[in-house]
């Protein structure tokens, strides 16, 4: 396990070289899942001794003490519906990491193996999976077996819960400014995350379009913006950690674009990575802004804050 974690390390600093690199791990299915490094703090063995916690979700099968700091451990495959794992009488670990700030236990059956792939090899489920499901992406092994990628974002947003409630300051400055012509691209392939976006603009009165893909959404934008005099949005939000094409390349897509209606665009990457380095990397890859996800007031103050932006700035022709 300690090999492992240094090379977890190791990995970590290639970050962002459009590729993905994860951790598989296994569940009570027997099925192979993945997970990006960049969200793993340490893998342990679960402790024989963890803190009960009343009056949570099923899956939350309690607390550990992590580091000084009190960590929930949540049984992944449980929250999937599959056979919960017997505490004390199987070996099971928990993947410590940290998503939007906060630090999470998930405890899997056993972790495997660490591979690297490309954003172009992990692909989208496509519309035959439910909304509702927990699958958000998915790659593949050379003999052809499956590795799914979780909406880990989904499956915390459910049991452990997210608040969508802006502050009603916030909500007033938007009202008195107007924002109701400022018109915000989102950018996400996680049901939730995109929801919990589009709920907050919805909130603040802005216009909005959204995209589970920054393929298809730089597609749409490079089909349309010739018949634009002006910028066709006035601010971009993207996820970085998407199939086909991560936040990252996107970003560089439209900041590299010759025509200066795409490249002025401000370009936002919103993200469940949300420590310091990410955010550096993030605007070292040409983006305007950076804001964690499951924010609302963030996300408030973020359109607030570009808006007064872009209002003091002349429009190019």
């Amino acid at each position: 396990m300690e090999n492992m974690m240094d090379e977890i390390s190791q990995r970590a600093n290639l970050a962002f070289s459009n590729q993905m690199e994860m951790l598989t791990f296994f569940l009570s299915d027997k099925q192979q899942y993945g997970i990006n490094v960049f969200k793993i703090i340490e893998v342990i063995e679960t402790p024989k001794e963890i803190t009960q916690m009343p009056q949570t979700s099923p899956a939350i099968v309690g607390a550990i003490d992590f580091r000084s700091k009190v960590v929930t451990v949540i049984d992944l495959g449980m929250s999937l519906g599959m056979t919960p794992i017997q505490l004390g009488k199987e070996l099971s670990y928990i993947i410590v990491c940290e998503y939007s700030g906060m630090i999470q236990g998930l405890m899997v059956s056993q972790p495997n193996k660490l591979i690297t792939r490309s954003w172009q090899e992990i692909k989208s489920p496509g519309s035959s999976f439910q909304e509702s499901a927990y699958l958000t992406a998915l790659t593949y092994e050379k003999d052809g077996a499956a590795i799914q990628i979780l909406d880990i974002e989904k499956i915390l947003g459910e049991i452990i819960g997210a608040d969508d409630t802006i502050a009603e300051e916030l909500l007033a400055k938007g009202r008195q400014l107007d924002i109701s012509q400022f018109k915000i691209l989102v950018v996400d392939d996680s049901k939730a995350a995109r929801s919990q976006i589009e709920k907050t603009l919805e909130q603040m009165g802005t216009p909005y379009e959204s995209f589970d893909a920054a393929a298809k959404a730089f597609e749409h934008i490079l089909n349309t913006f010739e018949a634009s005099p002006t910028p066709l949005y006035d601010l971009i939000i993207s996820d970085i950690e998407m199939p086909g094409m991560d936040g990252f390349t996107f970003t560089r897509n439209m900041k590299k674009h010759s025509d200066h209606r795409l490249s002025s665009i401000p370009m936002v990457l919103h993200s469940s990575m949300s420590n310091a380095s990410n955010k550096q990397k993030a605007h070292e890859m040409g983006a305007d802004d950076f804001i964690p996800k499951y924010q609302a007031d963030a996300i408030a103050s973020l359109v607030l804050r570009w808006h007064s932006i872009l209002k003091e700035k002349p429009v190019q022709t």
